[in-house]
């Protein structure tokens, strides 16, 4: 099982609240989001396990940590790598499925994860 590319995976992103790190950071406007801002839109996290989930996604290379230390107070900001971009299209598969199996929710299927004001609240 270990040399299973599905358990490796899931090893990585199967965490509770990994997906949903990766869909905030790719939700909105902003290319780039604060701690602060990751953890208002992650309602229920703790700051310990998003710190966690935040190093564990960056090692594994899925997000970018940016750490401006050029002015006070140093600024430090996340954001999806390539990788990670790319596995928002498994997010909105999974989405997806949901959809088709498993809950009606027209409001859901007719908005984009970018754009959407239902997830994460």
């Amino acid at each position: 099982m270990i040399d299973c590319t599905i358990f490796k995976t899931l090893d990585i992103v199967g965490k509770k609240w990994s997906l949903l790190i990766l869909l905030e950071l790719y939700r909105g406007e902003a290319r780039e989001k604060r701690f602060n801002e990751l953890k208002r839109g992650l309602k229920g996290i703790t700051p310990k396990i998003l710190s966690l989930r935040l190093s564990e996604l960056e090692e594994q290379g899925l997000i970018n940590k940016n750490i401006d230390s050029t002015k006070a107070p140093i600024k430090c900001e996340y954001s999806l790598t390539e990788s990670g971009e790319d596995f928002i299209h498994v997010i909105q598969e999974i989405k997806d499925w949901g959809l088709k199996w498993k809950f009606d929710n027209p409001e859901c299927a007719a908005t984009y994860c970018k754009q959407c004001q239902l997830a994460l609240n």
